[in-house]
C-alpha cells in the first residue's frame, strides 16, 4: 500500500470513530470491512468534511468554521453538503430559508437511503460488516430502534390492542403524509442473485411526516394515499411478512420484513433471548383441545417460536414477537394472541428514544450534554456572532 492510500485509510478510519460515537455506532472490525463500506458512502474529500459534523443539526455557515482548514470556500463546502445530503451519507434538513446538516447514523439511515443506488458490492460489504460487528451493534444497549406490532386480521376483536400497537387504528387516523420506497434490503439481495423466499414485494417501505416529505424531495419514494398503505400491509399480511414500526408513539417507518432479508432480523434472529430485543405486549397462545398439529403455524412462523410436540403446536416464549402471522392461517383456529402480564409503552419520538439508546450505550451524562447542546448551544452562538 503506497503512503498516499494509507493516509486515505486513515481518513476513513478517523470518520469511523467519529461516527461510532453516535446513539447507534459504527463500529470497527478485524476485516476491515466498516472501512468498505464508508468509501461506498463518502469520496475522499467528503470524509474529511463528515469529520467536522455533529450529532446536532448545523447551518453551513457554522459548519465552515470548523472546515475552512481545509482550504475550501463556503460555497464548495455547501455543494459538498448538498451532495452529501442528496445521496444520503448525511442528514440535511431545510428549515425555513436554511438548510441544517448533521451526521447520519448508519440504520436506519445511511443504508435506507441507499436504495437508489445500491450494488452488488455494497450489499456484500453490507450484509459481511452486519455479520462481523453491525448487528451487534444494533442489539446491544438492549433498547431497540423497531418493534413489532401485531398484523390486523391476528386481533380477534375490536379494541383488543392498545391504541399505540394498532397499526390499521393509526393510519385511518393520521393526518401526516404517507410515503412508500422500495425495500433496500430485498434491492440489495436481488443485486447479489438470492431474492426474497417470502414474497414479491419490493414497494415496501412505508414512511411518514416529516421523513416521508424527506423520501418524496429526495426521490427515495413516491407519495400514497391511506387506501394503497393498508392495500400494502394486507399484502405483506398475506405473504406472511412481520411489520416492523418505530419504537415510538408517534413513530416515522413502518417495514414489512422477513428473516431471509431484513437485517434487523437477521441479526436479532440469532439472540437466543429474542423476546427481549423486540419489546411487545402479545405472545401466542394455543388451545391444545383444538390444535391438529397440521405444522401450517411453524412453517407461517420467521423466528421459530412454534415447534410440534406430541402432534400439537408449542410455543417458545423466548421466541416469540407477537406478530400473530401464526393465527391467521391457523385452519382451526388453535392459536390466539393474549396480552402480557406487563405492559410496554414506547416512548413518544424518536428523539427520546435515541436519547435512552444514548444512555445505554454512553452514560446518563453523555445525554445530559447533549440536551444542554440543544438547548443553550445556538443562543451563545448567537451571542458570539453579534459580538
Amino acid at each position: 500500500m503506497s503512503k498516499e492510500e494509507r493516509k486515505v485509510n486513515n481518513i476513513y478510519r478517523e470518520l469511523q470513530k467519529h461516527l461510532d460515537k453516535l446513539p447507534v455506532g459504527f463500529p470497527s472490525t478485524e476485516s476491515g470491512v466498516e472501512i468498505r463500506v464508508l468509501k461506498h458512502l463518502f469520496t475522499p474529500k467528503e470524509t474529511e468534511i463528515a469529520l467536522k459534523l455533529r450529532n446536532l443539526p448545523e447551518t453551513a455557515t457554522r459548519i465552515y468554521r470548523r472546515v475552512k482548514k481545509l482550504g475550501i470556500s463556503k460555497a464548495e463546502l455547501k455543494k459538498h453538503l448538498d451532495d452529501m445530503d442528496k445521496k444520503g451519507s448525511i442528514f440535511g434538513k431545510k428549515k425555513g430559508k436554511r438548510i441544517y446538516y448533521r451526521n447520519q447514523i448508519l440504520a436506519v439511515g445511511m443504508y435506507e437511503y441507499q436504495v437508489n443506488r445500491v450494488t452488488k458490492e455494497f450489499m456484500e460489504d453490507m450484509t459481511q460488516y452486519l455479520d462481523e460487528a453491525f448487528a451487534n451493534e444494533l442489539i446491544c444497549t438492549g433498547v431497540y430502534q423497531s418493534r413489532i406490532v401485531p398484523v390486523e386480521k391476528s386481533i380477534p376483536y375490536e379494541n383488543f390492542v392498545y391504541n399505540y400497537d394498532d397499526l390499521k387504528y393509526l393510519i385511518t387516523k393520521t393526518k401526516r403524509k404517507i410515503a412508500v420506497a422500495n425495500c433496500i434490503c430485498r434491492i440489495g439481495y436481488d443485486k447479489m442473485g438470492q431474492s426474497c423466499k417470502k414474497t414479491n414485494l419490493r414497494e415496501s417501505c412505508l414512511v411518514f411526516g416529516g421523513p416521508a416529505k424527506y423520501y418524496i424531495n429526495h426521490g427515495y419514494a413516491r407519495s400514497i394515499t391511506k387506501e394503497k398503505t393498508l392495500e400494502i400491509l394486507n399484502k405483506a399480511e398475506e405473504d406472511g411478512l412481520i411489520l416492523q414500526i418505530g419504537n415510538s408513539i408517534r413513530f416515522s417507518f413502518v417495514c414489512t420484513c422477513c428473516t431471509c432479508c431484513c437485517g434487523a432480523l437477521i441479526a436479532a434472529k440469532t439472540s437466543p433471548q429474542l423476546t427481549q430485543l423486540y419489546l411487545n405486549n402479545y405472545q401466542a397462545k394455543i388451545d391444545e383441545n383444538v390444535c391438529i398439529g397440521c405444522k401450517t403455524c411453524t412453517d407461517r412462523c420467521q423466528t421459530d417460536a412454534l415447534t410440534i410436540i406430541n402432534n400439537i403446536a408449542t410455543v417458545d416464549y423466548n421466541r416469540c414477537i407477537g406478530c400473530g402471522l401464526c393465527i391467521t392461517t391457523c385452519p382451526t383456529n388453535a392459536i390466539i394472541l393474549k396480552k402480557k402480564i406487563k405492559k410496554y409503552k414506547p416512548p413518544k419520538g424518536f428523539y427520546r428514544l435515541f436519547l435512552m439508546i444514548m444512555k445505554k450505550k454512553l452514560g446518563r451524562w453523555m445525554v445530559v450534554k447533549t440536551i444542554l447542546n440543544a438547548i443553550f448551544w445556538p443562543k451563545i452562538y448567537y451571542i458570539l456572532k453579534k459580538g
